[in-house]
């Protein structure tokens, strides 16, 4: 009886076996699908189904444009008056909603009705489901999941330019205008934020009559998200080359001082970072631009501002130490440097001595690591104040600590020349302090002590140049005390190089030149000549002279100098002093026997 069982458990096991492998050869896909014909296929180079982008544009139509045409048989003047309440927005939008895409010969695409086989969410639902009420929830999900997917498309340069084609503008225009939840409008401020980061979609967005000032407006709002992306799409409108249309539009006094307030009242870091970013979009913009804006940002108190929140990054960097507040930290220092290279502008922020202040505290962090990019863009603005108000390296020259730190950037401007010469021009100010004959033993010997201490970081700066020099062809630098763009001041390193001061050389040509013509000329002669001597000496060599001429001092008087002059550990060792020094001495007849060789002046 036992036989006979199993037997039939083996026959319904077989039978379960065939009806499981021909459900999966039911399930399975045809091994070849055949292409569309051409006339289907749309002239657009994406992964993603033009239709569905086509429709998911649809669902951001409000519920009256969009259901136009169902509702009145398609009766376009019906729909005009209904879209005109919009303030805005074009006739065309009603083809959007009646036929699915833009009539015309530049979308590439014929008119079509919503395509419902495309690759949607599953839960999306077509114009006429239940839940195109834009007052339920169900409808306020539908737009705000259809608008996320349009954030993240209009990131792809193709993607936003078929987007604005299908007048996504305008149709966000008249999202805007009618919005009920501020969630609506960061998808909206986040959509164009994208779409402005392409030249195509951007000019578009431009162009929209009546989009610009709805953007602007959106400032006002109290939401930390829409603010966020209001900040950022109008920070990419400054910079793009319809620069000026945007400037004007934030023209307006109370629109300037909405944004000075956002930035000086917002807790929030990614507020003060995007509000900082604009205000340093401006600065760095086209000159029109600035001539537009700058004014009126300075009567605001834009200046007292930035100090303002520098000092409470600088309390909270000492304080709390919280690392998403290290990039808020470096654009203010940023924007800070920007201003400090304009014209007419440039002395308000470099004579406060309150900035002065946090920046000598920044670079004298013992740990510079987490915010070495702060740390640099304060060494190159300290360059750019000490251009400006000279004297304040005579405060500066006797503060040990403030030289060492400087020293220590050395490490963070791999790569960057611009901020390697900043730092360079700052140490000459303070060397050029030291008068070796006068100073006394105590703090010849802290100049040495420091040099000596950061040695290795000199050697290294100065095979650094080397490598620079053999790589690339450098251009010629600024002429003595000047300044560049922002990020790229290279600076300060003085006529005293060749061995007279700056201001001798002023009296002199006003003492025996006559006319004003020739003192011009003799003036514009020394600045190019001087600017070829750099050129041809990328080493930083009157730096090297001066740490050449202490060292020498040093050496000198180390035989009327003890130990026990000092406090026990504090006395430098004689080696390591003839080590820099003859460190410098390479590196300075070297460069200068290159210069010769390769006879700028001198023929052989």
């Amino acid at each position: 009886m036992s036989i006979p069982s199993q037997s039939a458990g083996e026959e319904e096991q077989e039978e379960n076996q065939v009806q499981s492998a021909a459900e999966e050869e039911n399930e399975a896909p045809p091994s070849h699908h055949p292409t569309a014909p051409s006339d289907e296929l749309f002239d657009v180079s994406t992964t993603v189904d033009p239709s569905y982008v086509i429709s998911l544009i649809r669902k951001l139509l409000p519920p009256d444009v969009r259901n136009c045409s169902n509702s009145h048989g398609g009766d376009a003047h019906y729909a005009s008056t209904q879209v005109s309440k919009a303030d805005g927005m074009e006739e065309s939008v009603v083809s959007l909603a009646q036929n699915g895409v833009l009539n015309g010969s530049n979308s590439g695409i014929e008119a079509m009705d919503t395509v419902d086989d495309f690759d949607a969410p599953a839960d999306f639902k077509g114009d006429d489901g239940p839940c195109e009420k834009r007052d339920g929830a169900a409808g306020e999900d539908t737009w705000e999941e259809c608008g996320c997917i349009l954030w993240d498309l209009a990131a792809s340069k193709t993607h936003a330019e078929f987007m604005v084609q299908n007048l996504v503008t305008e149709v966000l225009l008249t999202s805007l205008v009618g919005s009920q939840t501020v969630r609506v409008t960061e998808i909206g401020l986040g959509i164009l934020g994208n779409l402005a980061c392409h030249e195509v979609s951007r000019k578009h967005i431009a162009s929209t009559k009546g989009l610009i000032e709805i953007i602007v407006d959106q400032l006002f709002l109290d939401d930390t998200p829409c603010l966020c992306e209001a900040c950022r799409l109008l920070t990419s409108g400054v910079q793009g080359s319809e620069c000026v249309t945007w400037a004007e539009a934030l023209q307006p006094e109370h629109i300037l001082r909405r944004i000075l307030w956002i930035a000086e009242n917002t807790l929030n870091p990614q507020l003060i970072e995007k509000s900082v970013g604009l205000l340093l979009a401006i600065l760095e913009s086209q000159q029109e631009v600035i001539s537009i804006l700058l004014p009126p940002l300075m009567k605001l108190g834009l200046p007292s501002l930035l100090i303002t929140l520098l000092d409470f990054e600088m309390n909270k960097l000492i304080g709390e130490k919280i690392p998403e507040r290290y990039s808020v930290l470096d654009l203010i220092l940023r924007t800070m440097e920007a201003l400090s290279v304009i014209d007419d502008y440039s002395q308000e922020i470099c004579s406060n001595k309150e900035l002065f202040q946090l920046l000598n505290v920044l670079v004298k962090l013992p740990d510079k690591i987490e915010v070495a990019n702060s740390c640099v863009t304060a060494a190159v603005l300290i360059a750019n104040i000490l251009t400006d108000v000279a004297d304040l390296a005579l405060d500066i020259s006797q503060d040990f600590s403030f030289l060492q730190g400087l020293l220590d950037i050395f490490p963070f401007t791999s790569g960057d020349m611009e901020a390697r010469s900043a730092l360079w021009s700052i140490i000459a100010r303070l060397l050029n302090q030291v008068q070796e004959s006068e100073t006394s033993l105590s703090s010849l010997h802290q100049y040495v002590s420091v040099l000596v201490s950061k040695s290795d970081l000199i050697e290294e700066d100065m095979m650094d140049h080397q490598l620079d020099d053999s790589n690339e062809e450098h251009e010629s630098l600024t002429p003595a005390g000047g300044k560049l763009n922002a990020r790229t001041t290279v600076v300060s390193f003085h006529m005293s190089w060749l061995n007279f001061p700056s201001n001798n050389v002023i009296q002199f040509g006003c003492r025996n030149f006559m006319y004003p013509s020739i003192v011009l000329g003799f003036f514009s002669f020394l600045i190019a000549f001087n600017s070829l001597l750099l050129s041809c000496f990328p080493l930083p060599l009157q730096q090297l002279r001066r740490i050449i001429s202490i060292l020498s001092q040093w050496t000198t008087l180390k035989d009327s100098v003890t130990e026990s002059n000092f406090m026990e550990g504090n006395y430098v060792i004689n080696e390591n002093v003839n080590r820099l020094l003859e460190c410098c001495r390479k590196y300075t007849k070297s460069d200068a026997e290159s210069f010769i060789k390769d006879g700028s002046f001198i023929k052989d």
